[in-house]
């Protein structure tokens, strides 16, 4: 009788685990979708009044800090979001830990368009290292939270499917990378905004290739 009960229980806290897991999933689509939206709000109509001789195409081509800006920052969080679905579909349930986790990686998600602004306003002025700077450092920060988050998960298989499980090492020298570069892109802001932000762009195609741990495709998942 105490087996059946201890069985039933462990079920119950696995239906939980797995329902709390969709719910996860919705509410951290909703923060990356608004992360994104807020973006855009960097741009600005310019006024009819006061236009340069060159008129309204001149005011726009000296925004480009403000486009280069977004689109750096638009691909970094899609190619976010991407890694955070793969990263849950590794996952089999979830549970109170692991909520508050993915949660300090939203908030540190949610700060991309203050940064963003910092580089699109500055870039072209002579504290764009400091602006470069808070970039990169906070990508450093977004980096060691997808850590935190897939080190919970992974430690002892904690949280990880049965497909997955044997990956876990793999994926996990993989996301190792993020903090180390982008640490290194930060002491590099300092002295080339140019070189700092081309480690944030390779690092941003690194991360946007496809990839499967060793072993996962012969499972079909």
């Amino acid at each position: 009788m105490t087996v059946e009960r201890s069985d039933e229980s462990a079920e119950v806290d696995r239906t939980r685990g797995r329902r709390e897991k969709r719910r996860l999933e919705a509410f951290s689509d909703g923060v990356f979708a608004i992360a994104v939206t807020l973006l855009v709000l960097e741009f600005k109509v310019p006024s009819t009044s006061g236009l340069p001789p060159g008129g309204l195409f001149e005011v726009l081509r000296g925004e480009w800090p403000s486009y280069f800006a977004y689109l750096l920052s638009f691909g970094t969080v899609l190619i976010m979001w991407v890694n955070h679905h793969v990263l849950l579909d590794y996952i089999r349930e979830v549970d109170h830990a692991f909520l508050y986790l993915n949660g300090l990686l939203l908030m540190t998600i949610t700060l991309v368009p203050f940064p963003t602004s910092l580089l699109a306003r500055y870039a072209d002025q002579k504290d764009a290292h400091v602006a470069a700077a808070v970039y990169c450092g906070l990508l450093t920060l977004i980096a060691i939270a997808f850590n935190l988050v897939w080190w919970y998960a992974a430690h002892r298989n904690r949280l990880l499917s049965t497909g997955h499980d044997g990956g876990g090492q793999a994926v996990t020298r993989r996301y190792m990378l993020g903090p180390l570069l982008y640490l290194v892109a930060t002491g590099v802001a300092f002295f080339s905004v140019m070189a700092a932000l081309l480690i944030c762009v390779a690092m941003a195609l690194f991360f946007a290739l496809p990839y499967r741990p060793p072993g996962s495709q012969s499972r079909g998942g």
